[in-house]
């Protein structure tokens, strides 16, 4: 687990908070006036908080920016007796999203932070006011989501490499080594920005995975896709039809390796047919590390227009 006070170099300097109301501790970055609109924002595998440090200064001056880590990443624990299946983390987000009462949520979600904010979408439509896709899938329901899922798997590199490793034994060995694997494996899924990469930065995304231990989340995260244990959200009618009322837009890097626009921005259009979609070209799944800036700019443009 990351120290509480790291900061990596002064990159990411904002203040940790700790709730332990998901039945672990629980880290997360909670920063803007108290009062103003949410922006929550979930990141995915295997990253963290940090992802989204370029994002939490242009939107803090105006709104609410509440980044949580995932049960197993970053500063927040990595309990040994809990599974960590999607339906565990859209239960976690759940406790918390009640126990601070956010309300007016604009959504910006990477990667599974897409599936768990669109469960929590699902519970809770009356608490979302915005859904920001940053490469981040938007399971609600769809009935062709098993095929969409099942024909982007055939073309990734991660998720065949997920499907070898589960049936020969070695996925829970490789990722249990992911802080010293950390850079191989957030290649393979799609990142760029080679320019980045320093020995802060690979401190950044390795150190939550320091031992075996530690790695339970990551693991779950792929074993859940590998096995089938992951169990989508499906939205009644009555959420069904809020959600689709909301404004939204998709930001998608279109080098993404992992998440094939021709699989996912489907499942987008399907739920917002009159929705933005910007297509970043030579941008890969990491698009907030890959185009900080012009994924910033989007999102604080998307959020003023509406």
């Amino acid at each position: 687990m990351t120290r509480a006070d790291a900061t990596f170099g002064s990159s990411f300097p904002y203040a940790p908070h700790f709730t332990d109301v998901p039945g672990y501790r629980m880290h997360y970055v909670d920063e803007g006036p108290r009062g103003a609109a949410v922006v929550l924002c979930l990141h995915g595998e295997p990253t963290w908080g940090y992802l989204f440090r370029h994002l939490i200064p242009v939107l803090s001056a105006t709104h609410r920016v509440v980044v949580p880590d995932h049960m197993g990443f970053g500063k927040s624990d990595t309990p040994p007796d809990r599974s960590y299946w999607l339906q565990d983390h859209i239960d976690n987000l759940e406790r918390f999203v009640l126990s601070l009462d956010l309300n007016d949520i604009t959504l910006v979600m990477h990667d599974f932070g897409g599936p768990v904010g669109m469960g929590l979408a699902a519970r809770h439509p009356d608490r979302i006011q915005r859904v920001i896709s940053t490469n981040g899938p938007t399971p609600f329901g769809q009935a062709d989501l098993v095929e969409r899922v099942t024909a982007n798997a055939g073309v990734s590199p991660w998720f065949q490499w997920i499907a070898k490793a589960e049936a020969d034994g070695s996925l829970e060995p490789v990722l249990g080594q992911l802080g010293f694997n950390i850079l191989s494996t957030l290649k393979l899924n799609g990142f760029e920005n080679h320019t980045l990469i320093t020995d802060t930065w690979l401190d950044a995304y390795g150190s939550p995975f320091a031992s075996t231990a530690e790695c339970l989340g990551a693991i779950g995260w792929a074993k859940g896709f590998a096995t089938g244990a992951h169990r989508f959200e499906t939205p009644d009618a009555a959420a069904d039809r809020a959600i689709r009322s909301r404004p939204a837009i998709a930001i998608w890097g279109e080098a993404d390796r992992t998440l094939h626009a021709e699989h996912f921005l489907p499942l987008f259009t399907q739920i917002f047919p009159s929705a933005p979609v910007q297509r970043l070209a030579g941008v890969g799944h990491y698009c907030l590390e890959d185009a900080p800036d012009k994924v910033g700019r989007l999102i604080t443009d998307f959020i003023q227009q509406t």
